[in-house]
């Protein structure tokens, strides 16, 4: 009955003015309080109705209560629950995930904010203006005020765009909350990762391994090769932060704290001119928000560590982030402990190739490690905001050997520190600037005690890294965009080593200043069919008195509504190197030093890279395929880790790769399935060496990764396995080669390993214990069938018996893990 007392064909209009129109036609008052009936607008009641049907009607309408205080005058009020901002959660339709940097603004007005991590947003006022959502994955909706007046805090779920690509080419990229993007990069947000085979949590760098093209030659995070390139080839950054120490446990655990709400970066090729001295890729690591936050925070355990994160929320306009990550292993040993420990220092026992015996010396080790972050983000005014970020990751290491006859204590401490001040402005809708300074500073202190003999070696590694970078954009039209900007940089170098018997002592330090200019052209039609990011950065080396021009290139095109073509191209130099100059330095733990270029037996190294790459989306199918040339000049025999017959030749050369990346991926709803493939033809050149062309260290030929997965609500589950060619080793041309007590080869890298196989399982569940309080547990078991894996093998001359010696490194065994992590 009711609908029929509204007046037809009438447009709804304010119930303000409505509830004024009737105080004057029926000769009452109503009582009411503005902000509760701001909301609605409903079609007027008809004029001819009584007084009672109309109030009726708008009570039906809008749910408000009408109470009679006399036969003039009416309070009227609304539900106490329904009393808090407006506000929301915003989530993903497809995957339920929430969705974060959504703009949501009230139309025709000024105000707008942006959802947190968590798909929260609330708005600081109430209007009765529609509210728009938008984002630039998702298709972008309106909503009334009064669909966020309720008692709590609604979901709101928004549609990914799958036909338009926006910026995002994949949405799903071997899981939930990895994708890839237009500009040829991928994007990693842990706040939305869903599981990959043998990881409890998302760390970074274990999960950058999955990505076609990414492995480790050694099963380590402070080894990544990325299409063939060495670890220090990488640039590393947190927060704009140079970091030169990335994992914890020498290797095995990344130094980034999985707990923080960061997004990661990873660009094999086709970087951004902004970023320079690295000639393979880049990661790009940061925390910092647009919005802040309310207050929240984590704490989590596994077996090998724990964890804290918190974000407190000071007032509207300012947040402040601390998290932290201690190591347990000073504790207890866990089973997971045991096999890290065996993994990392191994080969206590040595094989005598001619007598098949054993030589054994034992050791106890005492080893922690931790990591701290800090943040603090202030917004002034309307345009400008403030983040000082801070970091401090540490090793500590502390090893007494022994025998029957003698016992010896070493120690070896690595650390990391940086920090910044990042300001940003934002001067109008089309123009931002943004000025950084920062600091990073590592370092690496050994004291070795031999245990053959007395000789004790102290040895020191420094890296002392700071400058500034200014950043301009200008949005020139809807389809133009023109960036600038300024770096310095200036990086100093410090090595010292002394041994006590026979007394030597020498210690050098370096510094390398850079200038930099960058100019950035992006293009990008409305339709999102055609992306160009074309960039120059030009770098002078006062030194060197060096100036080197660097392209970078970024093409995407939309060939079909399925089919996208991208090519991609840079320039990159690098002055900073890491190099092995004994394999017992720092222990022969972690024996890489920092080194800089000299422009003489230390050149610049110099990449040139090119790939031609297709993605195929349809029916939930992905395909992409890349292929790539790729070469770097300037690298030393010093840096390329060599332990057969060039280990003590110096010499500079370079390499070159030339490779092919697949992959194929289908979601089947709640289960998706992929397979990747990698090739690498990669050759070493070195004029000096003889031959001057070989196999290159890390070439893994070809290799090959599959994982199913399994989402249902908060159960996932994943298990995947992953092959890989083995690594080429070089091998002695009989047991008994040696001359003048050296070992005689056969021709570098002519032998390889037994092919690498680990099939590995990971499962996740999470609980809502109440509003505010979420358990999620993990569990992973890394190579369940314990599959025995070589992934090095080197040769050296047992002194005492003028014999031949085989050293393997074995990958990890069977490692089960358990994480619990409590969101409050």
């Amino acid at each position: 009955m009711l609908p029929i007392q509204a007046q037809q064909g009438q447009e709804a209009v304010s119930l303000k003015q409505i509830l004024d129109g009737i105080s004057i036609k029926e000769n009452v008052k109503f009582s009411f309080i503005e902000e509760e009936i701001i909301l609605y607008t409903i079609v007027p009641p008809k004029e001819k109705l009584p007084l009672a049907e109309k109030i009726s009607y708008i009570q039906s309408k809008t749910g408000l209560y009408f109470k009679k205080i006399n036969a003039n005058y009416y309070s009227v009020y609304n539900n106490q629950k329904q009393d808090k901002p407006l506000c929301g959660y915003l989530l993903d339709t497809e995957t339920q995930l929430p969705i974060d940097n959504a703009t949501i603004s009230i139309t025709d007005t000024n105000v707008a904010v942006f959802s947190d991590d968590k798909g929260f947003f609330q708005l600081p006022i109430i209007s009765p203006n529609s509210i728009e959502i938008s984002h630039l994955n998702y298709e972008k909706i309106k909503i009334k005020p009064i669909d966020l007046y309720t008692s709590d805090c609604p979901k709101i779920k928004l549609t990914p765009i799958i036909q338009k690509l926006e910026e995002v080419v994949a949405q799903r990229y071997l899981t939930t909350g990895i994708y890839k993007k237009t500009d040829g990069s991928l994007e990693i947000k842990p706040t939305k990762f869903g599981i990959l085979p043998g990881l409890i949590e998302p760390d970074v760098l274990q999960t950058m391994q999955q990505i076609p093209g990414i492995t480790s030659v050694d099963e380590t995070v402070s080894n990544i090769n990325v299409r063939g390139g060495t670890h220090d080839q990488n640039l590393f950054l947190w927060n704009g932060i140079r970091m030169f120490q990335t994992g914890h446990f020498f290797g095995l655990i990344s130094a980034f704290n999985p707990s923080l709400a960061q997004t990661i970066s990873i660009t094999k090729n086709g970087s951004s001119a902004f970023f320079g001295e690295s000639v393979s890729s880049l990661i790009d690591i940061t925390s910092q928000s647009k919005t802040i936050e309310k207050t929240h925070s984590s704490i989590s355990s596994n077996l090998i560590s724990a964890e804290f994160f918190t974000k407190i929320k000071l007032s509207d306009k300012a947040n402040f982030v601390f998290s932290g990550r201690r190591s347990l292993t000073d504790f207890f040993a866990s089973p997971t402990y045991k096999n890290y420990r065996n993994k990392v220092f191994q080969n206590t026992i040595v094989t005598n190739l001619n007598s098949n015996q054993t030589i054994n010396f034992n050791s106890n080790e005492t080893f922690y490690f931790y990591d701290f972050t800090t943040q603090y983000q202030q917004k002034i005014g309307k345009k400008s905001d403030l983040t000082i970020d801070g970091i401090m990751i540490k090793n500590s290491l502390y090893i007494n050997q022994f025998t029957t006859d003698t016992s010896k204590n070493s120690d070896l401490g690595q650390e990391n520190f940086g920090a910044t001040v990042n300001w940003e402005t934002k001067w109008n809708a089309k123009n931002t600037s943004q000025f950084q300074t920062y600091v990073s500073n590592y370092s690496l202190v050994s004291k070795n005690e031999s245990i053959e003999n007395n000789q004790i070696l102290n040895q020191e590694n420094k890296v002392l890294d700071y400058g500034l970078q200014i950043r301009n954009s200008h949005r020139l039209s809807k389809i133009l965009t023109f960036n600038n900007g300024y770096q310095f940089d200036e990086i100093g170098v410090t090595n010292f080593d002394e041994i006590n018997a026979p007394f030597f002592s020498r210690k050098s330090t370096a510094v390398l200043r850079n200038h930099a200019l960058i100019a950035e052209g992006i293009f990008e039609t409305e339709n999102k069919k055609t992306f160009l990011k074309a960039g120059v950065r030009g770098n002078y080396f006062a030194k060197f008195k060096t100036f080197l021009i660097e392209p970078r290139l970024q093409f995407n095109q939309a060939l079909s509504k399925v089919l996208r073509l991208e090519i991609l191209g840079e320039r990159k130099s690098q002055t900073l190197s890491q190099i092995i100059d004994q394999q017992q330095d720092f222990l022969g733990i972690e024996k890489r030093r920092w080194t800089l270029a000299n422009d003489g037996s230390v050149p610049i190294q110099k990449s040139h890279q090119i790939s031609l790459g297709f993605t195929f989306t349809k029916n939930n199918w992905l395909v992409t395929l890349d292929n790539f040339y790729k070469k770097i000049t300037g690298i030393t025999t010093s840096s390329q880790g060599f332990q057969n017959q060039f280990e003590f030749v110096k010499s500079s050369g370079d390499y070159q790769v030339l490779g092919t990346e697949i992959l194929i991926q289908k979601n089947f709803g709640k289960f998706y399935s992929w397979m990747s493939y990698s090739y690498n033809d990669n050759k070493y050149f070195f004029q000096s060496l003889s031959p001057m062309e070989f196999i290159n260290n890390y070439e893994l030929k070809h290799s090959i990764a599959w994982a199913g997965i399994y989402e249902w609500n908060t159960l996932k589950l994943a298990l995947g396995c992953k092959w890989h060619s083995g690594k080429p080793i070089t091998t002695p041309i009989s047991s008994t080669a040696i001359e003048n007590n050296q070992i005689v080869y056969n021709s570098p890298n002519s032998e390889k390993l037994d092919a690498f196989f680990q099939l590995n399982f990971s499962a996740s569940k999470d609980w809502k214990l109440s509003d505010k309080l979420a358990l999620q547990t993990n569990v992973s078991v890394l190579n369940i069938l314990n599959t025995n894996n070589s992934i090095n093998r080197f040769y050296r001359v047992n002194n005492a018996n003028n014999s031949i010696e085989s050293l393997t490194t074995q990958a990890l065994s069977r490692t089960p893990n358990v994480n619990v992590k409590l969101s409050f």
